[in-house]
């Protein structure tokens, strides 16, 4: 930047832009807050300086370089943020090691003659908007409130800077140790930095790199962002509590109908007989067709139940319903069959001795059934009975619709599950104890 360089938007005063040089290297230094900083870092030999000092008075140097970090954003580059013109005037790398393993992030400073200081944080493509809170959080537990909101803790650790450079409104230092401690309200976060007896509370909401980038008109594209970060918003915008609601409200709905036409239903028995078997009379064809009965009033529903006193053995019958009128049949078999025994686990059974089929839609006309038993071979007799019922609701459609209503809440609430579970993998709190409730506090 230079004193030609346009000034920020507003009336502002008349800035005195001031060009010195470092006292060590020699190299030109430019300050831009007209006064506000209180250390400014040489681009050239990375000495730390006295900003309020017009010599410029070392606070740190170096013997040899730190290591060289280049910023995505540009020193003296100028942007509009939450509509106000910033000017970017600081820079720092920072880190913070878990389990031997280092983890950096990148701090910008930003300035507006009118507004003062604002700050941009970014790690591995998350970017944070940060401003110095207005009041003390108020503390309960393991969360904090602050402005009506609450956060809940998510990690505290130990920071460290490792570069600097630029202006900075307070003392600066490379290898500058803070203990950081963050509460998130998902797209905000709460943190306090606590450097000797000095605690420091500071707010920030999680922005996009594509935000960033045209806030300050950069080149390019941003760095994709890694990982779900600690503050960043779910991608699950509606309310899983609320989808939830509507999903049981439905569901009764649906089960009132259900209701509704089972006491509706005519539920009329158009047949009924008992027939008995006997294997030394079954011989050749086994096949029998019963009296002809009538079904009325137009197509329906048809329960066909059979029921056999089986005990560990089985009962198969081919079934024909055939319209004489017609000659339109359906053709259908079913099996009665009942085993029960003991085992190591205790007693056990399978099967039943009573079996049910609904022929949908069958027309109004006189009817007969065409029956052919098989029977187990251990079985030397046994009665079995027919039953045809017209008019039976038929339950299955609902089955459907039920869990056709289920299928969105379901992956919604899997989706905002494995999001949650991914942010509180990397938090001092893993794993989270995820409930739905908690859903509505990150919309």
């Amino acid at each position: 930047m230079s004193a030609s360089t346009p000034p920020l938007s507003g009336p502002p005063p008349q800035p005195q832009v001031r060009a010195l040089n470092c006292p060590k290297c020699g190299a030109a230094i430019t300050l831009r807050t007209f006064g506000q900083a209180e250390t400014v870092a040489c681009g050239s030999c990375r000495c730390i300086l006295d900003a309020k000092d017009p010599n410029l008075a070392i606070l740190q140097q170096f013997e040899k370089l730190t290591s060289d970090v280049t910023p995505l954003i540009p020193l003296g580059t100028r942007g509009k943020l939450r509509g106000t013109d910033y000017e970017v005037i600081g820079f720092q790398r920072r880190h913070a090691t878990v389990e031997g393993i280092p983890y950096p992030w990148h701090e910008y400073v930003l300035f507006n003659p009118y507004k003062g200081f604002r700050y941009l944080s970014e790690y591995n493509g998350h970017w944070n908007d940060i401003s110095v809170c207005k009041e003390l959080p108020i503390f309960d537990g393991g969360s904090a409130n602050y402005l009506g909101e609450v956060y809940k803790h998510f990690q505290t650790s130990d920071a460290n800077t490792d570069f600097v450079l630029g202006e900075f409104p307070w003392q600066v230092r490379v290898d500058e140790h803070a203990v950081v401690t963050d509460y998130i309200h998902p797209p905000r976060v709460l943190s306090s930095e606590k450097m000797d007896k000095e605690v420091t509370w500071s707010t920030g909401e999680y922005m996009y790199g594509s935000e960033i980038w045209e806030a300050f008109r950069l080149p390019g594209s941003p760095p994709e962002a890694e990982g779900v970060y600690e503050n960043q918003p779910t991608p699950v915008t509606t309310n899983v509590q609320g989808i939830w609601a509507i999903f049981i409200l439905f569901a009764i709905l649906l089960v009132g109908l259900m209701m509704g036409f089972d006491f509706t239903a005519r539920k009329e028995q158009v047949f009924q007989q008992t027939y008995h078997w006997e294997r030394a009379q079954a011989v050749g064809e086994s096949s029998f067709v019963t009296d002809i009965f009538e079904l009325k009033s137009g197509p329906s529903t048809v329960q066909v139940k059979t029921w056999a006193p089986v005990s560990n053995e089985w009962i198969y019958l081919n079934y024909a319903l055939i319209n004489q009128d017609t000659g339109q049949a359906w053709d259908f078999g079913r099996e009665v069959s009942y085993y029960a025994g003991y085992d190591s686990d205790g007693s056990w059974s399978e099967g039943s001795r009573e079996d049910n089929v609904v022929l949908p839609s069958v027309p109004s006309g006189h009817y007969y059934l065409r029956i052919e038993p098989e029977v187990d071979p251990s079985v030397r007799a046994i009665s079995y009975s027919v039953e045809l019922t017209r008019g039976v609701p038929v339950f299955g459609i609902y089955g459907i619709a039920l869990a056709a209503l289920l299928l969105p809440p379901l992956l919604l609430s899997f989706r905002w599950y494995t999001f949650e579970r991914s942010r509180w993998s990397e938090s001092d709190h893993p794993p989270m104890q995820i409930s739905i409730n908690n859903a509505e506090d990150d919309d």
